[in-house]
Parts: C-alpha cells; structure tokens; sequence
C-alpha cells in the first residue's frame, strides 16, 4: 500500500437502532485495530445506527443521538472512518465521518443513492458533492459509500482528486453469488484508476437482509491483499486472505446468519419447527440447530391420519440425530372437532380443500400456541417454489414469526440437505427423506406433482417469471412446456394476497418476496 499506511478493515454486525451499543463496538475495534498496528481503520456504512434504518431516519431524535454518539466517538490514537446519518442545512445525508484524535476531521457524503431491489434511499437521504480526500499518516486517502463503486465516475473523481487509497463504506446485502461479482468489479477500479481500494462491507442478519462482509483491500494492480471471511465479524488486514466459500456452503451460512441474528436481536430464547419429516422441515431445523445451537430449538411433529409411518418415523430420527427436543402431537381429534362443527354447515357438500386446509390450520394454531406459551418464535418452513404459486396454507403451514426457506427454490432445498449430511459425514437426515416424493400428507397418497409440474421444471419457470421478469412467451420461446408456463404464471399472479401475508424470511436471490418484489394485489394485467 503507499507509504506503507497500514489500514483495518470492521467487518462488524450493528444492531439497526442500538447507536450507543454500535458506537462502544467502534471504539473496541479501532482500539484492537491500532495494536494490530494499523493507522486506519474503517468501518461499514452507517455504521452507528446499523443498516437500514428505514424511518427511523424520520426521527429528528433518532439523528440527534447519532449525531452525540460521532461526536462522543474515541478512537484512541488511530483515525477511524465511520458511517452515521448526517443532519445538515434541514437536509439527511448518509455520510462517513473521519474521526481522529476525538474531533470530526472530514466529512463524505454519499453520491450515488440506490432507489431498486431492497433500496429506498432517495426516501431519506439527498445525494452529497464532490470527492473528499484526506491526508492519514502521510497518504492522500478517498472516500466513497457502497454504491459508489457501482458506478465508475466516483471513484475515478475521487483519484483525479489526488487519493492514493479509495476506501469505500459499504452495506452490500447478500445474494448468491454476488461476492465474486463484487469483487471482481473492485478489482478493475484499482486497475483502472491506479489506486488501492479498501472496501469494508457490514456483516450479520436484518431482518430479511443478510450482509456476508467479504471486506477487500485490493492494490493498484489488482492483487487482492486482504480478503474478509464470509459471514463473520472480523478485523482485516493486509496480508490476511480468506478464501471465498463454495456455493452450497455460501447460501446454508446466509441463512444459518439470517436465523441467528433475527433471534438474537429479537431476543428470542428458542424456536420451534414443525416437523413434518419431509424435506423442507429438515432444512429448516439442521439451519436452526447450526444457528442457534440444539438445545434452544424445539421440534413438534402433528400426524393425521394421512401421515405415513415413514414421515413419522423420519421427523423423529432428526431430531434425534440433532439432539432437539420433540413434543408429538395428533391432530386427529381437533380436525374431528372442527368437522363436526362444520357439519351442518357444509351438509351436502363433498369435502374438498377445505378439509385440508383445515388440518394445516389446526398445526397452525399448535405451533402458534406453543408459541404463546413459552415465548418461542415459530420458524416456518415453506420454500420459495411452494410460496409463489400459493402451494401454502393462510393460517396453517404459513403461521409464524420467521421464515427461513422463503427464498430458496426447492431444488436448492435438496442440494443444501445433501451438503450438510456430507458435511456431517453421516445422515443427519435419512436419505429416505431425500429420496421420497414430496407431499402434504392432507389426503390420501397425496404428491406434490398432483398439483404442480416437476421441480426442476417449477423451478426454471419461477426462476425467469419471478426473479427475471420475463414474460410467458419469453419463457415458452425457451423451451419451457406452454401449458406449465401458462399454469405457473397465473398461480403466481394468484398467489400474491398469500405473499402479502407471509412472515419475512431470509434473501438469498437477486430478487425476493417482499422487499424486491412489490406487485399489486388487485390487477388485471396478465402477462
């Protein structure tokens, strides 16, 4: 790096809210990275208030802590480059603050604000000037915010403006495959513009965002120098280069953080799972066991009469095999109640649905009264394939508080299990789970392929409908079968009012339920 500035890399997990607990992580870290050694340290963006915010950046009060809480900051010897909401002139920037010596040196604001996908930044924040270099220990050192990068001209300013390092505070959420892609762009802007890039991303679960960290310091050729584990807290360094994880292991540890942190900063004691012995509900309890440790997940398994001995079976050897806790519990004779309550009211009439629906109901309101009565979050387990086309129970298997498989393709499901029983070394979940068709179990020899089109095929029309926009011709000139495309599309359209009432989930895609997918309810478009 020039003139040997030695530069520190926090990766840390804020808590969105928690300004004086952020800001006490900020001082323990710049205080770790100068007996590293280093003379700069650099943290993610918005790093006092965590990221996003959403509106609580409306609060004045909310502005005026973080505002104390930079000014209060003591960096203890080493200057710190640190993210907080900056108040201005009646205006809301998002900023980064150099602190040294505990004075506010130099203040950035954020150029380019993000307005697509989980953004809405243009909602709280105007857009700042100019480049901003600063002199650190010698160096001419430039700062940009996360989005910054994404287009060339800031960093390409900002080295026109004399810096040597551009150091860049970022928020970049998790998606599959995204890291590589990032810093491959991190790369060609060191090559380009012949300067050093030290890019300090957040790390840890919000809601239903995930941050990977994947911090990088990168030099003016284009070495990467530093490399930031993925999906933990760590201080990077020059020198230091964690390798990137494969892909099945990169998306289990997102969602493995995703669960941890919405029960820790929640402050949830334990989860329960309904566990059905199907496939969905195995992954579900193996992320919550690595998330949160078997001793604070609690399984419940709810036969009917058209539960098999072998799904049984299965939801038991799991959690067996992960050591939790499992409560076993009949549905038979509340359904019986609710049918005879029904009786009269639905005389003459076949059962159909509704007696299905029914059962997924009753677990429903089991799981939930668990809940109720021991303060446990419900962890749902419907997948991705299953949720856009409304393969789902309102009120039943959809009832709870966090949903982890909300955006993972079925398909993925299976690969992500067989990782883990191979990471395991043995069958953490029986390779009869694996290998037996999927199924409700709310009718006899019920399958999944009743109702819907293989998986594989599911899959790849969701993956072009859902994450790419395309249109059904666009789909069917791929070679996906026309009556599929036709019946997929209008289960997804159809679907929507379900999704609207879904808990959040983990976002693993390049486009999730909810936060990157916002469609009306009501509407007669047919594409």
């Amino acid at each position: 790096m020039p003139d040997d500035l030695r530069i520190a890399l926090a990766q840390m997990n804020a808590v969105v809210g928690d300004i004086d607990g952020n800001a006490a992580r900020v001082e323990q870290l710049a205080a770790e990275a100068r007996d590293a050694g280093a003379q700069l340290v650099v943290f993610p963006e918005l790093t006092l208030t965590g990221y996003p915010p959403e509106d609580l950046l409306l609060k004045r009060s909310f502005l005026r802590r973080a505002q104390a809480a930079l000014e209060g900051l003591e960096t203890g010897g080493i200057t710190a480059i640190v993210g907080w909401p900056e108040q201005a002139d009646g205006r809301v920037h998002n900023a980064a603050a150099v602190v040294a010596g505990g004075q506010v040196r130099a203040v950035y604001r954020k150029l380019l604000l993000p307005n697509y996908g989980v953004f809405d930044e243009r909602r709280w924040f105007e857009p700042g000037g100019g480049p901003v270099v600063v002199d650190v220990a010698g160096t001419p050192v430039g700062i940009t915010v996360c989005e910054d990068i994404w287009a060339p001209e800031p960093t390409a300013a900002t080295a026109v403006a004399g810096a040597r390092v551009v150091v860049n505070l970022s928020a970049s959420p998790y998606q599959h495959g995204k890291g590589m892609e990032r810093e491959r762009m991190i790369v060609e802007l060191a090559r380009d513009n012949n300067v050093t890039m030290a890019f300090c991303n957040l790390v840890g679960g919000q809601d239903e965002l995930v941050f990977d960290g994947h911090s990088l310091i990168v030099a003016p050729g284009g070495d990467v120098i530093a490399r930031g584990p993925q999906f933990d807290e760590a201080l990077v360094l020059a020198g230091q280069v964690a390798d990137p994880l494969p892909p099945e292991e990169e998306v289990y540890r997102a969602l493995v953080t995703g669960v941890r942190d919405y029960v820790a900063k929640n402050g949830f004691e334990r989860v329960v799972i309904a566990s059905s012995g199907g496939i969905d509900s195995a992954l579900t309890v193996l992320v919550a066991v690595d998330a949160l440790g078997p001793e604070r997940v609690v399984t419940v398994t709810m036969p009917s009469r058209y539960s098999s001995e072998g799904t049984r079976s299965d939801a038991r050897t799991i959690s067996e095999n992960l050591g939790v806790e499992l409560y076993e519990l009949s549905i038979e004779d509340a359904t019986a109640a609710y049918d005879e309550l029904l009786a009269d009211a639905f005389a003459g009439r076949e059962p159909d649905l509704t007696e299905e629906n029914l059962q997924a109901r009753v677990r429903g309101n089991i799981v939930m009264a668990l809940s109720n009565k021991f303060g446990w979050l419900v962890l749902t387990t419907g997948n991705k394939s299953e949720m856009s086309v409304g393969y789902a129970t309102l009120y039943g298997d959809m009832a709870g508080g966090f949903a982890v498989l909300k955006d993972v393709f079925k398909q993925w499901v299976y690969r992500l299990v067989r990782w883990r029983n191979e990471r395991a070394g043995r069958e953490l979940v029986p390779s009869s789970v694996l290998e037996r068709p999927p199924s409700a179990e709310l009718r006899h020899e019920q399958r999944d392929d009743q109702s819907l089109p293989p998986y594989d095929v599911l899959d790849a029309i969701l993956e072009g409908y859902v994450e790419n926009d395309l249109d059904a011709a666009e789909l069917v000139a791929r070679g996906l079968p026309e009556e599929d495309v036709a019946r997929v599309v209008r289960m997804v359209d159809l679907a929507e009012y379900k999704r609207r009432q879904a808990p959040p989930g983990v976002k693993i895609s390049p486009k999730a339920f909810g936060r990157d997918r916002r469609l009306p309810i009501t509407n007669r478009w047919r594409g």
